[in-house]
């Protein structure tokens, strides 16, 4: 199999130790209606690291078979909306500090 890279949404985290599953989602045209159709396949991705979360949205890879069912593994986190979120809270859990704290003047 040549090297393949896909860009999918991570559905499904935290069940198997080092392994998530990735939808790759894609269009193809109906050929009699001229209509767009979404076609999706999930596939079994090797996270080592276990940093994956839901809804992320990443870059995989093949590579040679690590289990029966896992051939692709992670190359890059593209986007994550709960890791972004949880930077924002702090932001502004540290700005409120700052703006809380009494001034010390000299």
């Amino acid at each position: 199999m040549p090297p393949m890279a896909l860009i999918g949404q991570v559905t499904k985290v935290g069940f198997m130790n080092k392994t998530a599953t990735v939808t790759v989602s894609r269009f193809i045209v109906h050929p009699k209606t001229g209509k767009r159709l979404e076609r999706s396949k999930k596939y079994l991705t090797h996270d080592e690291q276990n940093n994956l979360r839901m809804h992320d949205t990443v870059l995989i890879r093949n590579c040679p078979p690590i289990s029966a069912r896992k051939r692709f593994t992670l190359e890059k986190v593209l986007k994550s909306p709960e890791r972004e979120r949880e930077e924002l809270h702090a932001r502004q859990a540290a700005e409120h500090d700052l703006q809380s704290s009494p001034q010390v003047q000299a």
